[in-house]
């Protein structure tokens, strides 16, 4: 279980930054702040952090007050000071209506945030007030249970303790303004009690408007007082009579009339309740929501809009996956109250095991951190079950390139292990929908499900990064019909990649190719080839199990591109690219731009000097051989030179990482890292020979590739370095620079950030393949005993070493077990090892010190 000494403390001007997103996998979410104010009500199936579908600020408002009663009454708004960098937007934030307008009420005078994701826990106290106020924010989040883990709500829990020697009686009320404005706003807008203590917030748009939805708040284990409407009236009269009511102890319970009124509109709940001293007491709401018709639409064209690319009034081109499970949000009201105790339950239990792991504190924050990605309005579910995802997230209306992207999309590793169904949809996504005849994947998929329009180039490390990830998701996974099913899909998938990008048949990505810099490199280099590489190795693999000819062919072709960079690319310290284009098929395009009238003299000539603009060429690649390391952390055994391969490691360690970014110049995006601080620069030059024009981003730094390089590192057995590249991107997210829940690159919570749910597996050895049974095994630290958080298709919880013992401990699910390869430094031990685990035996063991032989094999 979790202590004070391993959980994250931010206190002072730490807490400026922190916004804990609070909702459910595709379900959009409220974030609670580091100071315990609710903000970031992105939960009307728009990509913003803010903002209404239509651009409109909403004032969104939820907030409590702690009322003292006795003979020195007081109020205090349960929240920690206002940070005073705040102070200066909130007052260009006009009457009071686009935020919440109870930001000025008196405050606690202490406050504190700690916690991992999913739980984040404001602590207040005050000298004034008798009681001190944990505040805990979360969401439901359960491994493998993708229905509970995506229910639209955010759930909130005072814990009260009387630290004072006398009994304290007091009352805490809730407030929240309406959330199911319509598009007159608040004017048409109903409220309604809900039986057994709660509010019901609904609008009387038409069933198919796109502001047609409702939102509850609801006290999950009291009987409340419910004042179900404020004040209609204006100006700011709505929360000041609140306010008024409230510390003078008269709230006023009431039921709304079902007719249009002009003003603010919201709900209140109150809970009285008394406290001895030492006592205390937890008083939990919970705020839910439904907004069943969203307008997003890629692709206006695609087939699989059918009306809801017309008129308004049409149905919507696709619903949230939450609407074939509840009708409103008093439904899913209901659904969480009914089922409180077990929701928290569970999600504590995963988070225990989690955070039990018994790993470096940044590295707990890495992972744990960054699965507030799947909460946050970066991921989308239909209601078909199927995922699509944006980049990230502005914070206006718009989402950062969308299309759930293959080439950010790869870095992503959380998702397949923790809802590996989830996952595959997206492997159906780029090959059933996004792929066309010719093979070609675009590497932005339409929503709804359905065609794209093939407009661009395919992305090459997006493409041959789905391939491989079929091959992960199947070894997760063991569903051997899928991949069946799945195959001639992949076959025409690689196949054209090998037609498009290496038509010679080298074994090495030649004619210009896509990638994840929003660019094209002209010629071979080790990062896509590495990756080409890996795919073909996967391929090879998928075919022999499938009894399919064609796969010694693919290992061939593999093969000679390994030997192929070995020589060409590699130059004694790391592996580079080889700029080309006078002997490529495209080379025509490129002449054709040389002489196009549209370009400068000066460019004209730089090109003519350097050959294509955006390469890299002689530069040291951070992402050099990030082939390797999915080939390593998937199981794949691809034939690139693994001498060679930590060579790469080791000068991108040597060249790449700066401790100190004040002298760096960067005339890109800065924001990410800078000054003081210290990154994982995406690309140098350590031998000269930089491009008067290099790839976009290159002097970035983004943390998916400071976490692919530090699992990299980890898994070729440089864990100090790699903890190196961890601790210096956390320190970054410290709460008072950047959140340390929303790692951003281009948007609000990046999915390239998600790379971070790798260092679990590459700290641990830990893998499991679903398809033959086998556990490996084999942390890379020295702590002892060892203990990491696993999570598999059909099982999640602990395992343990520790005097010799393996321990597992299944909390959920069952593990099939037939073979364990356990691995310390270079050597692996291979046992027969036939058991199923599951939650009901408790814990099962594997003692070392036995008398069997065990097959010793290299790594």
């Amino acid at each position: 279980m979790l202590t004070p000494s391993n959980i994250p403390v931010y206190s002072g001007s730490t807490l400026l930054q922190i916004a804990l997103p609070m909702g459910g996998i595709g379900a959009g979410c409220i974030c609670l702040t580091g100071h315990g104010s609710l903000e970031d009500f992105s939960i009307r199936n728009s990509p913003s952090t803010s903002a209404l579908p239509d651009g409109h600020q909403p004032g969104d408002a939820a907030f409590a007050l702690l009322r003292i009663q006795g003979e020195n009454p007081l109020t205090r708004l349960v929240e920690g000071p206002m940070p005073k960098e705040k102070i200066y937007n909130l007052g260009l934030q006009g009457q009071g209506f686009r935020k919440g307008g109870y930001e000025g009420l008196p405050r606690f005078r202490n406050c504190e945030f700690s916690g991992y994701f999913p739980f984040g826990t404001v602590s207040l106290s005050d000298p004034k007030v008798p009681l001190t106020v944990d505040l805990r924010g979360w969401s439901p989040f359960i491994p493998l249970d993708d229905l509970n883990s995506g229910i639209p709500c955010s759930i909130l829990e005072y814990t009260l303790h009387n630290r004072s020697d006398s009994e304290v009686t007091f009352g805490l009320s809730f407030h929240l303004s309406h959330l199911a404005r319509g598009k007159s706003g608040w004017t048409a807008t109903r409220n309604e009690r809900i039986p057994g203590g709660g509010i019901f917030f609904r609008n009387n748009e038409k069933p198919n408007a796109a502001s047609f939805g409702s939102a509850a708040l609801v006290a999950l284990q009291h009987h409340p007082k419910i004042k179900t409407m404020w004040l209609r009236s204006g100006w700011f009269d709505a929360v000041s009579t609140l306010w008024r009511q409230i510390d003078e102890g008269k709230f006023a319970e009431n039921d709304a009339p079902d007719r249009d009124f002009d003003g603010r509109n919201g709900g209140s709940i109150l809970v009285e309740a008394a406290l001895k001293p030492g006592e205390k007491t937890t008083i939990p709401f919970a705020v839910t929501w439904h907004f069943p018709n969203p307008r997003l639409v890629t692709e206006p064209s695609n087939p699989a809009c059918g009306n809801g690319c017309g008129s308004k009034d049409d149905p919507p081109a696709w619903r949230p996956c939450y609407v074939k499970h509840w009708k409103d949000a008093r439904e899913v009201a209901a659904h969480v109250k009914s089922h409180f105790e077990e929701l928290r339950r569970r999600t504590e239990t995963f988070a225990a095991a989690l955070t039990s792991s018994t790993l470096p504190g940044p590295v707990l924050e890495a992972v744990a951190d960054n699965l507030a990605i799947l909460k946050s309005p970066t991921v989308i579910r239909q209601e078909n079950g199927n995922v699509w995802g944006w980049e990230g997230c502005f914070t206006n209306t718009a989402g950062c390139c969308g299309g759930t992207c293959t080439h950010v999309w790869n870095y992503a590793q959380a998702l397949p292990h923790l809802f590996p169904s989830l996952e595959r949809t997206l492997r159906e996504q780029e090959l059933c929908r996004s792929m066309d005849a010719r093979g070609h994947v675009d590497f932005r998929a339409a929503l709804p499900d359905g065609p794209t329009p093939h407009r661009h180039r395919g992305a090459a490390d997006g493409q041959l990064g789905g391939i491989m990830k079929v091959y992960r998701d199947w070894q997760i996974g063991g569903c051997s019909e899928w991949l069946h099913r799945l195959y001639p899909l992949v076959r025409r998938s690689i196949d054209y990649c090998i037609e498009t990008w290496d038509p010679d048949r080298r074994g090495a990505l030649f004619e210009p190719h896509h990638n994840t810099y929003d660019i094209e490199f002209w010629g071979p280099d080790g990062m896509c080839t590495g990756i080409y590489l890996g795919a073909l190795a996967a391929m090879a693999e998928m075919a022999a199990a499938l009894g399919k000819p064609e796969a010694s062919s693919y290992t061939e072709l593999a093969e000679r591109g390994a030997a192929f960079i070995d020589k060409e690319l590699f130059n004694g310290e790391y592996f580079e690219q080889k700029v080309l284009w006078k002997s490529l098929r495209e080379s025509g395009s490129f002449l054709e731009y040389i002489g196009c009238e549209s370009i400068t003299e000066e460019e004209r000539s730089i090109l003519r000097r350097d050959g294509p603009n955006y390469q890299y060429g002689a530069g040291c690649m951070s992402d050099g051989v990030i082939g390797a390391w999915m080939a390593k952390i998937y199981g794949i055994d691809s034939p690139q030179n693994r001498e060679n391969i930590r060579s790469t490691l080791r000068a991108i360690v040597r060249h790449n990482f700066k401790q100190n970014l004040f002298e760096h110049p960067n005339t890109q995006r800065p924001g990410y890292a800078i000054g003081d601080e210290a990154g994982l620069l995406v690309c140098t030059w350590p031998r000269g020979e930089r491009p008067g024009l290099p790839f976009p981003y290159a002097d970035e730094v983004f943390t998916g590739i400071e976490y692919q390089v530090a699992s990299h590192l980890i898994e070729e057995g440089m864990a100090e370095e790699g903890l190196k590249l961890v601790e210096a991107a956390r320190s970054r997210y410290d709460g008072h620079t950047r959140n340390p829940f929303n790692e951003y690159e281009c948007g609000n919570y990046y999915a390239r950030a998600m790379s971070s749910y790798a260092l679990l597996g590459s700290l641990s050895g830990f893998r499991y393949s679903a398809v033959s049974k086998t556990l490996r095994f084999g942390p890379r630290v020295d702590t002892m005993p060892f203990q990491v958080f696993f999570s598999t298709a059909s099982a999640w919880g602990t395992v343990r070493l520790e005097n010799g013992a393996l321990i597992i401990k299944v909390i959920e699910g069952e593990l099939r077990i037939e073979k364990l390869i356990f691995t310390l430094g270079e050597r692996s031990q291979t046992f027969d090892w036939k058991i199923t685990a599951s939650a009901s035996d408790g814990a099962v063991s594997r003692n070392f010190a036995c008398n069997e032989k065990p097959t010793n094999k290299r790594r």
